[in-house]
Formats: structure tokens, sequence, C-alpha cells
């Protein structure tokens, strides 16, 4: 029964051989658009908000521009990204692209600010839901707003362990219901003043006019730079679909690009049309609620049909599917951190084991460390949506200028190739280059006073701990090197000359453990020739389990090569040992868990050769830590202790390296 717990909690393990399991989980466009494109749509929840505030409402009127700004913004980052999902179909985003394109180190700036900008994300998502919820009830109730958001943290956390679809299938109502709602609230609210418009036109020019005579060019200027950016908040998102492409369903490129017009013009028609709304009726902040639902309560409020106050039902509606959507918009965290977590791992700049996949063939350790990070943001700051505001965005765009500028440098060195599309490419990303550059810049000076300088301390943190544990691999890498070349080029008894061993399997047998051809498995094969001189195996099997990491499942193609590269190494062994006179053979198998694949290969043996002796290879370091039981798997200790439970013989050959 307690086995059966985690099956009931999170699901059943799927089959990553199957070849109709990626088909199966992999999201088409819409899906996409909601599972991504919602961290983008929802953030028209504080986004313009935040915008519309460092106006001040002296100068509402120019929440018209800021409008229209906004929407360009949108529309332009989205179609420079456009040409990063056709250049790199595989997924990855700004760090992949950024790793290519500018260098590992520059791709390491990038990958840690996503992955600080993704926690932001599930945290800003959550508290601000919370915030449109509350927007509604008793003001006493507040207090409670922090454990709300915690609840539902653990809810998104539970959600993904169970799978990325599944996940967003449950949360497709309310992406619907939101964009139901607000559709309905824009045009409503817009098409109320559409009689207006002249005048309301007239009026903002007079007004601008006159804050020009009055207090000149530069402040105007410095004021909109200065709500454009504390509206940055809004742009965050539009990378999401580059990082997840590998999640979508093939042709990729083309559902790809559809999820980004999908998002493109959802957030740019909503966030636009929301801070057009906020100056055409008047909106202003009320303690306990946001700005959006007073909006609401403003245009949808006084609705009655047959005196039934159906506007309030609405209103009620819309904030609940708003705050719902934000909860929503975490998902994008969930779905994109663990992607760039595994990415980076792939490169040694994260623990190997962020690459793993659960057996519902979700990278659960980059969900649990997004949510755990989330957890402790949300504590940090109380869940208060403002502090919030400050330490995002800044991140994000450090992501767009670096994503933008690589792509610009691409399409610079393209042009010696010929032809013209290349001019045309990198116009476009040179202006996202300069576009985001530019809010990047503002929003850095804008918000290190006010608290954006703990972003930039996190991020300086993370790329720190990032760089030792790639120091720790270059060095492991480096003593493995050196052994493989030691080992490999001893010399070795010529074929033929030692006559071929048959198989016996009532005599002693050596089953030997190994991962790749290289050093560690010939030293293993040398410690076992040396220590067991007085009793001479017979047999030696050498058994493997490709572990099916995030890196590999990307296709059916990619797992036929792991498959063959598999079977070579064990090949090179079995012909190395038949070259010492023992009969040889192997046997293997590809999952999510190796240690669970051992333990049943092993068994297995057990049955059919009456004595094998168990021999599996573990890295020893001179200082052994918890950092290096964490980036160093334990599968030598773990499977040696389910064997030798089971009455398996079974010996751990330490291999010295450090």
């Amino acid at each position: 029964m307690l086995k059966r717990i985690p099956e009931f909690l999170l699901g059943k393990s799927k089959d990553p051989l199957d070849a109709s399991t990626f088909h199966q989980i992999s999201l088409i466009a819409f899906l996409a658009w909601v599972g991504l494109g919602a961290d983008g749509l929802s953030s028209s929840a504080y986004g313009p908000e935040e915008a519309f505030k460092a106006l001040g409402f002296g100068h509402a009127h120019m929440a018209l521009y800021l409008a229209l700004a906004t929407a360009c913004t949108v529309l332009i980052i989205s179609f420079s990204y456009n040409q990063i999902i056709e250049l790199f179909p595989h997924g990855g985003g700004g760090y992949t692209v950024v790793s290519q394109l500018l260098g590992p180190r520059w791709g390491l700036v990038c990958g840690s600010a996503l992955v600080v900008d993704y926690v932001l994300t599930i945290s800003i998502s959550i508290a601000a839901g919370v915030d449109a919820v509350f927007s509604f009830m008793p003001v006493e109730w507040a207090p409670h707003k922090l454990n709300v958001a915690i609840f539902f943290v653990g809810v998104l956390i539970w959600l993904n362990m169970r799978g990325i679809k599944e996940s967003i299938k449950v949360l497709v109502p309310i992406f619907l219901v939101f964009v139901a709602t607000h559709l309905a609230l824009i045009l409503v609210g817009l098409g109320s003043h559409a009689s207006n418009a002249g005048p309301i036109l007239a009026s903002t020019v007079h007004e601008t006019h006159e804050m020009i005579r009055l207090r000149g060019w530069w402040p105007m200027l410095v004021l909109l730079l200065t709500a454009y950016s504390m509206g940055g908040g809004t742009y965050t998102g539009i990378e999401a679909v580059s990082n997840g492409l590998n999640q979508l369903r093939e042709p990729r490129v083309r559902t790809g690009k559809r999820t980004m017009l999908y998002m493109a013009l959802s957030l740019a028609f909503t966030a636009g049309g929301i801070l057009a709304l906020y100056m055409l009726w008047d909106v202003h902040p009320m303690e306990g609620k946001t700005m959006n639902a007073v909006l609401t309560d403003a245009v949808f409020g006084q609705w009655q049909i047959l005196g039934i106050p159906v506007g309030k039902a609405l209103v009620y509606v819309t904030l609940i599917s708003e705050g719902l959507l934000l909860f929503v918009a975490a998902q994008a965290g969930f779905i994109d951190g663990p992607n760039v977590l595994s990415n980076m791992a792939a490169d040694s700049w994260m623990p190997h084991r962020f690459a793993n996949l659960s057996v519902r063939l979700v990278r659960q350790n980059g969900v649990l460390l997004m949510g755990g990070a989330a957890l402790a943001i949300l504590w940090y700051t109380n869940g208060d949506v403002t502090k919030l505001v400050v330490l995002y965005s800044i991140n994000v765009f450090i992501t767009f200028t670096l994503s933008q500028f690589s792509m610009s440098k691409h399409w610079w060195q393209e042009r010696k190739a010929g032809g013209t599309k290349w001019l045309r490419r990198l116009a476009i990303n040179g202006v996202g280059t300069g576009l985001t550059a530019t809010i990047l810049v503002a929003t850095t000076i804008i918000k290190f006073g006010q608290g954006g300088w703990v972003t930039m301390v996190i991020t300086g943190g993370f790329i720190f701990l990032c760089w030792l544990v790639h120091h720790h691999y270059d060095n492991v890498k480096l003593a493995l090197r050196r052994l493989d070349d030691l080992l490999v080029g001893l010399p070795m008894p010529e074929e033929g000359e030692v006559p071929q061993a048959q198989r016996d399997p009532n005599g002693p047998t050596a089953v030997l453990l190994v991962n790749g051809f290289g050093g560690l498995g010939i030293h293993a094969i040398f410690s076992i020739r040396k220590l067991f001189r007085s009793q001479e195996f017979k047999n030696f099997i050498f058994v493997s389990v490709g572990q099916i990491d995030s890196s590999r499942f990307k296709g059916a193609d990619e797992i036929e090569a792991f498959r063959l590269k598999m079977e070579k190494d064990l090949g090179a062994y079995v012909d190395l040992a038949r070259k010492f006179g023992y009969y040889s053979e192997y046997r293997y198998s590809m999952g999510t868990d190796r240690v669970n694949g051992l333990e049943r290969i092993c068994t297995q043996l057990a049955e059919e050769y009456v004595e094998p002796v168990y021999f599996c290879g573990k890295l020893v370091f001179a200082r052994e830590n918890n950092f290096t039981k964490v980036l160093h798997n334990q599968t030598a200790l773990e499977i040696q202790r389910r064997l030798m439970f089971a009455g398996l013989n079974t010996i751990v050959v330490p291999v010295r390296v450090l």
C-alpha cells in the first residue's frame, strides 16, 4: 500500500522508450499558450498598474503614450524571439543562444539570470493572484495572504510533479474565463468612450504641450521612461516559448511561432488596453484593492438586468479569473525554470542530477528547487507585490539584451555568406537589443536603490555557486581523462593470442556495472584481476543502464542514437575481456531510474549464474563532503545496499580522482 501512495499522488510512470510517449506529453500551440503564455498575459494584472502609478495621477493623460509604447514593445520583442525559435529549434532559449553565440561564460550569466527570474515569476504571480482574490474580501482577512500564497505554491509543485501537460489541462478553464472576461472589459471600457475619442486625443496633446512648455522635454521623457521601466514586468514571459520549445509538439518551430503569435497579440491588447482604461475611467488606487479591481467595478459594477445586479457578479468572476490566472502564470516558472536548470546541468554549471527525469518524465529536482526558492522569496518579502515588482524584471532584461545582442552578432557574421536576409534580421534583433538594453539600464538605475540590488546579489551568488560546481566537474573530468589516457594506452593482448573461453554458468562470474567505455571501467577490470588472482573468474558480464535524461528525451532519433552508443561501449568492454581469455557478454536496459534498472538485471543474472560477484566503481575524493555528495550520484552505494540485502555479493571498487 505504501508503494502505491506515490503512484496515487503523482500518477503512473511513463515509458520513455515508447515512440508515442513524447507525442502524448508534448504541447500543441493552444496548450503552450496556456502554460507558457499565461506568464506574459497575467502580468497585465500588475505591470500596467505599476507603470500607471509611476506616472503620478497628475499626468494620467500620458498613459496613452505608455499604452502605445507597451504594445509596440511586446510586438517587437516577440517578433525578434521568433528568429531565435527558427535558429534554435530544439529549445534552450536565451541560455543556449548566448552560450553558443557569445560563449559559455556569458551563457552562465544569462542562465543564472533566467533561473532567478523564473523563481520571481512564481513568487510574484502567486502573490499578485492572492492580492486579486483578496480585493473583494474583508480587509481584516489580509493577514492570511501569505499562508494562502504558500498553499498555492505547494499545489503547483504537486501538479507539476504529476506532469506538465496534466498540470496545464487542469488550468485551461481558468485561462479561458480570464481571456473572455478581460476581452469584454477592454472592449466595453473602450467602446463606452469611443464617441469621445477625438476630444480625449485633443486633450492629451494639449496637456502634453503644456507640460513641455512649463517643465521642458527632458522631465517629460524622464517621467515616461521611469513609468515605462516600472512596467517592465509586463514583458516578462515573452521568452518562455523559446526556452520551452522542447516541450512543444512537432513541428516545433511552427508550433512555437504560432504560440508566440497568440502570446504577443493577447498581451499587447490586454496590457495596452488596461493602461488606456485607467486614464479613460479616471481610476485611482483604493486601500485593499488592486487598480484592476477598481477598474472592473467601474466598468461592470452598475450593470443590472431586471433589477438583478449581474454587474457585481461579473466583477467577481473577472477578479477571481485574474487571480487564478496569476496562479496559472506561475506555471511558466515551473516549466521553463527546470528546463534552464537541466540545460545548465548538461553543461556542468549545475549538479548533473538536475537533468534527470522522474518516472513521470518530469524534471522533478528542478521543480522542487524552483518551488522551494519561490517559497523563500515569498517569506522574505511577506508576499508584498510592490516589493516583488522591485526585485522583478531586472533579470529578464539581462536575458533579453544578451539574447538579442547574440543574435545581432550572429546576423552580422552571416553577412559574409552573401544575400540580403541577414540585413533584415539584423535590423529586427538590433532594434530589440537597443530597446531591451535601454529598459535594462533604466530599470537597474531606478530600482537599484529601492531593493533591486537584492536581485543582483542573489543572481551574483548563484553565478558564483555555478562557477564552483563547474570548477569541480572540470577537475574531475581532467582526472578521469588522465585515467583514460593511462589505462586505454596500456598494451593489450592481441586478438587470437589467448584461446576463447566458453560460457560456464557454474563457474565464478564477475559482473561489472559500467557507464560508458573509458578508464573507470578498465580500472575496475584490472583491479578485479589483481585482487582475485587466487580465484580466477571464468565469466565477465558487463551491465549498464542508459539513463534517459532531459538532454536525451527529445525524440525517438536521440534515444536510438543513445542506444547504439551504449552497445558500442559495452561491445568494447566485451572485446577487451575476451582478449584476456574470459567468456564475456553484456546486458543493458534504458530508463529514467538507473538503480532500479541495474537491480533488475543483476537479479536476473543471479538466476543464470551460480556464483556471481558484482562490482561497481565509485569516485573517491580526498575530501568527501556534502558538496561532492550533491554533485555526484550515489548509485554505487545504493545498488550495493540493495544487492547485499538480496543476498548477492557486491564490492565497490574505489577510484581515486582528486
